[in-house]
């Protein structure tokens, strides 16, 4: 098998069908296998993919067990020499996929690439960014965000200044859409499950950057993503008092920050 494609999903099974239809729509899967992986799974799941996907294989999960532990599941019933994760808000396009398998076919040092993400109106969603410090944390959830050096320092951490449109290597990808290799996992490892919700994907590219691998941003390849940003929907007080997600955000924040406590930034070392 040259492929296998791990798609992760909670509670969603409408978004979902729409992922997998537009993967059987615009990528052939003669080579290819499907994972789906559903944390608080539902019966609609179960029973969409029993009625449209019977070929996919489905690991579904009562509890909200987090993206980490979904991939680890997943992953150790796949058998692809690539592996494709994808949250299944994601909507491919054409040659989405080719693309970044070829890319990371032919140039053995990367290690994880992802592709040029966009919203639903064709805008830019940004998906490569700097690694987190203190102050993005602290600029983004405070209103010191709203200061003048405050958003200088957000717009270095959102790569505002970088060309979009050509390939790039980055600090870390958003891991909503991420390709790798079994090669690169076996000396890297997956996902860090002290990461549940949020930091599973800087921490994993930071990872990649250790073990010597590139983490490249690659536009040749694009698709859509239904992003919700559900720990900052709301006003700044709101979001610090009353959202959950905000806090649980902050907290891996916290995890990231002392499990790197001292360490400089990988790349710098490449």
């Amino acid at each position: 098998m040259e492929l296998s494609i791990i798609v992760t999903t909670y509670k969603n099974p409408e978004l979902l069908k729409v992922c997998l239809d537009s993967i059987k729509k615009n990528f052939s899967l003669s080579n290819a296998e499907i994972i789906v992986a559903e944390s608080s799974a539902q019966e609609e799941t179960e029973l969409l993919l029993r009625e449209n996907f019977s070929e996919i294989k489905y690991l579904p999960f009562k509890k909200n067990v987090g993206l980490a532990t979904l991939i680890e599941k997943a992953y150790a019933k796949c058998s692809g020499e690539y592996i494709l994760t994808l949250n299944g808000d994601i909507i491919i396009k054409k040659n989405s996929i080719e693309n970044l398998l070829n890319l990371i076919k032919n140039d053995p040092k990367i290690g994880l690439a992802g592709p040029k993400l966009l919203n639903f109106n064709e805008t830019l969603q940004y998906s490569c960014f700097r690694f987190y410090t203190p102050l993005t944390i602290l600029y983004r959830r405070t209103l010191l965000g709203r200061l003048s050096f405050a958003k200088k320092h957000l717009n270095k951490f959102l790569m505002k200044e970088i060309d979009h449109s050509k390939k790039q290597e980055v600090d870390w990808l958003m891991g909503s859409a991420l390709i790798t290799t079994r090669k690169a996992i076996s000396k890297v490892g997956l996902m860090d499950k002290r990461f549940k919700l949020y930091f599973e994907d800087t921490d994993w590219c930071r990872r990649f950057w250790e073990n010597e691998f590139s983490v490249v941003y690659y536009p040749n390849s694009e698709m859509y993503h239904y992003h919700g940003k559900g720990s900052d929907s709301q006003s700044i007080w709101k979001s610090l008092l009353l959202n959950r997600l905000t806090w649980i955000h902050i907290m891996s924040a916290c995890k990231f920050f002392l499990k790197y406590s001292g360490k400089d930034n990988p790349r710098k070392k490449l």
